[in-house]
């Protein structure tokens, strides 16, 4: 996982994790994250961690970012002791399509090197659709992924133009047949509902579109409005107008609506699949209190209750392994309390809940009154299960809010 950087407590030069943390290593779901931090062009609304060619210059490049990731992977592996075996792996980006087939062949072969695959691991990465092609995804299938993500977003131009996408509608679902052909055995499409000028009719024909492409999995997200981001610069300045939530609602609803008819059930709030094997292991291992090493620029990790994150700039990244030295920036310890309430917000989400017994009393009584308000579903409370109903999803922040 990549995002912007909170406060905590230095991180060790040489990466060391407190015995506490290492103690219950691999009683737990252990995922590996790559973070590619390239992209050919900057989507106006995203706030990732990412660089163009023309913002890094020649102080980075995929080839130091690669020797970077090999170190970093051999520290941890170093830090970790006995290190289990992956059981999942996420490459995300930025573009990880723009390193090309032989580029992320290059990723996963130095994960393999420094921690071996589980036997059936999951192996995901993602892709821009305008960066594939039917060798790309062969490629893919014989180097070991299992699994794709495309960034669609939408299948109306006009959507796309105030994305700042550069694909062309269609070449997501063409993307994605040819992923499918080349073997990939799970494929995902990434909507994005709510840009200011879509209507319903666009994101219905987004839906059908979804649909042909035949995928067994389908993640949608409401935008958002990032400070920093050159969507937020054109909201300020009244160019576009922010998401309503209302709108938003209604949205989220005909996804809903339209995917559930298909056959695809959703089992978080803005996924949906069509079979419990189509569900992205690795992101329930985040949802679940599972451990994770984030490697790359500015990925973020979590082992036995410490979390820590790494600096931000390719070059800073790579300067600090050529060194021998950590690339974290900062990391921090989580209490029991912290724990509790994390485990309140990620659980939650699902569609089998979170179990009653996690909540202290307060929150019980809260969650009896959730029920009374159409946010939690009575009988799953009842077997003790606090799950969200259709209305407690669109609200789901604020019963996080109440049970915590």
């Amino acid at each position: 996982m990549a995002s912007t950087l909170p406060e905590g407590e230095p991180a060790p030069a040489d990466g060391a994790l407190p015995a506490a943390a290492l103690a219950g290593l691999g009683a737990r779901p252990f995922g590996l994250y790559v973070h590619v931090p390239f992209c050919a062009t900057r989507c106006g609304y995203c706030d990732f961690n990412t660089y163009t060619p023309g913002e890094l210059g020649t102080s980075a490049s995929p080839a130091s970012w690669l020797d970077g990731l090999r170190r970093e992977l051999d520290l941890a592996a170093r830090v970790l002791g006995d290190p289990p075996r992956v059981d999942t792996v996420f490459v995300g980006g930025g573009t990880p399509s723009l390193l090309g087939a032989d580029g992320l062949a290059a990723v996963l072969d130095a994960v393999r090197a420094a921690f071996g695959l589980a036997h059936g691991a999951e192996v995901t990465t993602e892709s821009n659709p305008e960066s594939t092609s039917p060798e790309f995804f062969a490629g893919l299938a014989d180097a070991g992924y299992t699994r794709v993500s495309l960034g669609m977003q939408s299948a109306a131009r006009h959507v796309l133009t105030v994305l700042d996408r550069t694909h062309t509608p269609g070449r997501a679902v063409a993307a994605a047949r040819e992923a499918r052909a080349a073997g990939i055995g799970h494929v995902n499409l990434d909507l994005i509902y709510g840009t200011p000028g879509e209507r319903p009719q666009d994101l219905a024909a987004s839906l059908d579109a979804v649909l042909d492409a035949g995928v067994d999995h389908v993640s949608a997200y409401a935008l958002i409005v990032e400070e920093g981001t050159a969507l937020a610069r054109r909201v300020r300045r009244g160019e576009l107008p922010m998401p309503d939530d209302d709108v938003l609602a209604d949205r989220y609803e005909q996804v809903d609506a339209g995917l559930s008819a298909a056959g695809l059930r959703w089992y978080e709030v803005s996924n949906w699949a069509s079979s419990d094997a189509a569900r992205c292991r690795h992101n329930l291992g985040y949802w679940l209190g599972g451990d994770w090493w984030g490697a790359g620029p500015g990925a973020h990790s979590h082992v036995g209750g410490v979390r820590w994150w790494n600096v931000k700039h390719p070059a800073r990244y790579a300067a600090l392994l050529a060194e021998g030295r950590s690339p974290a920036a900062g990391r921090e310890r989580l209490s029991a309390d912290d724990q509790r309430v994390e485990r309140v917000l990620l659980e939650l989400r699902l569609a089998e809940g979170l179990p009653v017994d996690a909540l202290d009393r307060p929150a019980v009584a809260e969650a009896e009154m959730a029920v009374r308000d159409g946010l939690l579903d009575g009988p799953a409370l009842a077997a003790g299960r606090c799950v969200l109903t259709s209305r407690g999803r669109l609200l789901a922040d604020a019963v996080v809010r109440r049970l915590t």
